[in-house]
């Protein structure tokens, strides 16, 4: 079978690999974007939808800048999408809060704040001023963290609408294509995968959890693990929360969401023991939830590294060959879409992207 050749291949059509393909999509360049299908765990189409600033590298600045550069940028992102395509991705940036369900919470949250440097942009909240930007909270509440670049979009939305953007600007989607090997060869690369072989001058793996097993194979590291974040999705209500809170967002549509649970698990099924954990918080925080009916329940999973913040690197022995990795799809698409792939494009990672190159865990990379 001959091989189909592209400029650029970006192995994953998640949120990760979708937001790069757009951001490298243009007429005069011929990318591709593989996707796997559905039997990828889809950690995408599990995303809570956040975009969350606060907490975020508290003791790693240079991932405080990175996810605070992509919030600044996400009012141009949504823009553009619109402009492009015409879904309205359902941007709400108005803040974000982190509730404390004690006086022992907000204790631990300040001094996590505290840690924090001014750029984060992060204050401490008590009971009576979060009364005024949250109405119907609950007796155990006794404050907050509050940061104003926080929001949240409709994840599928977004999804749809990378997708198509791209595909606007002249890319190529590649369904059901699942990548079996990738290796050096034909002046750039060859990828095997499972509708025949692929050429591409560069390669860009932004396959989540796959990223295990192919970055290796390209002299890259990528050493990711799955977490498990079940979620909880209630009837259709009336507006009742004007700001997302970290753990309870109000969706365009109206339905409630609970959830972020962190379960060192890989698999996608529910258990009713952390699912009542997530409900009972919800009632604590709102009590009006009480009385809400629960829509469905799932569970997903996040491509974690071992300290949690992404892997963006080159291949130095395979010069074109790029690997990036996150679980912030949601938050860091604006910085992944108009910063991360204009520097893929033109075959260098700059300076600020260097400490999350993967050498910081003392992997060995082959030379």
């Amino acid at each position: 079978m001959k091989a189909r050749s592209y400029d650029i291949v970006v192995v994953g059509g998640g949120l990760v690999g979708a937001a790069i393909a757009y951001g490298l999509a243009e007429p005069s360049r011929r990318v591709a974007m593989l996707d796997e299908g559905d039997r990828a765990s889809r950690a995408a189409r599990g995303n809570f939808g956040l975009i969350w600033v606060q907490g975020k590298g508290i003791d790693y600045p240079p991932y405080a800048a990175w996810t605070r550069a992509s919030a600044q940028r996400w009012s141009e992102l949504a823009t553009r999408l619109r402009e492009e395509t015409g879904i309205d991705v359902a941007l709400q940036q108005r803040g974000g809060v982190h509730l404390c369900l004690s006086e022992r919470e907000l204790t631990v949250r300040s001094a996590l704040v505290a840690r924090a440097t001014v750029a984060n942009g992060i204050e401490i909240l008590d009971r009576n001023a979060l009364m005024h930007l949250l109405p119907g909270i609950g007796s155990d509440v006794a404050g907050a963290s509050y940061c104003a670049a926080d929001g949240h979009v409709n994840p599928l939305k977004l999804l749809h609408a990378l997708h198509a953007a791209f595909v606007a600007r002249g890319g190529s989607i590649v369904s059901d294509c699942a990548v079996r090997n990738v290796a050096t060869g034909r002046g750039g690369f060859t990828l095997t995968t499972a509708t025949g072989p692929i050429d591409a001058a560069r390669v860009v793996l932004a396959a989540g959890l796959g990223n295990a097993t192919l970055a290796p194979q390209l002299g890259l590291s990528a050493p990711v693990r799955a977490q498990r974040g079940q979620i909880i999705a209630l009837e259709r209500a009336p507006p009742m929360l004007p700001l997302p809170v970290e753990t309870l967002r109000q969706t365009d549509s109206g339905t409630i969401l609970a959830g972020d649970s962190q379960e060192e698990n890989a698999s996608t099924e529910t258990s009713m023991g952390v699912l009542s954990a997530i409900a009972a918080r919800a009632v604590r925080a709102f009590p009006r939830l009480a009385e809400a009916r629960v829509v469905r329940c799932w569970a997903a999973l996040r491509v974690l590294t071992p300290d949690r913040y992404p892997i963006y690197q080159q291949s130095r022995t395979a010069p074109g060959a790029f690997v990036a990795t996150c679980h912030s799809g949601v938050t860091l698409a604006a910085a992944h879409a108009i910063e991360l792939a204009p520097q893929i494009a033109a075959g260098s990672l700059g300076a600020a992207l260097l400490p999350f190159s993967a050498d910081r865990f003392d992997v060995a990379v082959a030379n």
